[in-house]
């Protein structure tokens, strides 16, 4: 009995370590995204082909650090998908390997969508490509660049979807967090998939549907907050169905 207590406790720290991993991770991975994404932003601007390929070759080495960092968030996702799932596994463990392989989808797309990142700063910053293809050319490769890392964009964060979906199901079904931020999240994670299938069939107004993305950041912040300084619940689900009262793990 002293052993079963042993191993039960065992477990129970190792699911509260990893619950607080992926809320660190949550929020690591929004600021290495939009890091990345606001430099990139910041160095392209606006203006003509040439303006633009004249700042990226002026401020090329930024570049790279900002798709890097980009690139360090796809392949933080792995590791979030894992946390995620050692978390949620003990509430049903088929539906939590589901939602990790399609978190798992999200990090794979966007790592082949990344290539496209490099390629497009080759365009823009080497002039032999330029001199060789021609503006024009280098110009309508750019844009045949970007046009995939849209679609593989919107494709990734559809795959996230799904998976944040499912995940956010098994934490309002398991009680491990208050049950208005996980039923907040599965809401916010319906409406991003929504975004993206609309960005990919109605691409025009793309810009306009990205601001379905503010729920979704509420609702992963909220989350890696209280994961990381809360954890989880870990009595909840056993303690309703015997129909003592709940004890927090973090009290004991």
């Amino acid at each position: 009995m002293t052993q079963i207590r042993m191993e039960d406790s065992s477990t129970e720290r190792t699911q509260r370590t990893y619950a607080r991993v992926a809320g660190f991770l949550l929020l690591w991975l929004i600021i290495t995204g939009l890091a990345g994404e606001l430099t990139i932003s910041h160095i392209v601007g606006s203006g003509t082909f040439a303006e633009t390929a004249k700042r990226v070759a002026a401020s090329e080495h930024l570049y790279r650090v900002a798709l890097s960092s980009e690139l360090i968030e796809t392949l933080s996702a792995v590791l979030l998908a894992f946390a995620l799932y050692v978390t949620l596994k003990p509430v049903d463990k088929l539906l939590a390997q589901i939602a990790m392989y399609w978190r798992l989808g999200e990090a794979f797309i966007g790592g082949v969508g990344m290539i496209g990142g490099f390629v497009r700063l080759h365009l823009y910053g080497s002039s032999q490509s330029i001199g060789a293809l021609g503006t024009d050319q280098s110009e309508a490769l750019v844009n045949l660049t970007r046009q995939a890392g849209f679609a593989s964009y919107n494709i990734s964060a559809i795959f996230f979807s799904i998976g944040s979906i499912l995940f956010f199901y098994l934490f309002f079904k398991s009680r491990y967090i208050p049950r208005i931020l996980s039923a907040f999240g599965v809401f916010a994670s319906v409406i991003v998939t929504m975004v993206c299938f609309g960005s990919l069939i109605f691409p025009e107004h793309a810009a306009t549907l990205q601001y379905g993305w503010a729920p979704m950041a509420i609702a992963e912040v909220t989350t890696g907050l209280w994961l990381m300084l809360f954890a989880v619940k870990t009595q909840a689900r056993s303690d309703q169905q015997s129909g003592r009262p709940a004890v927090s793990s973090g009290s004991r």
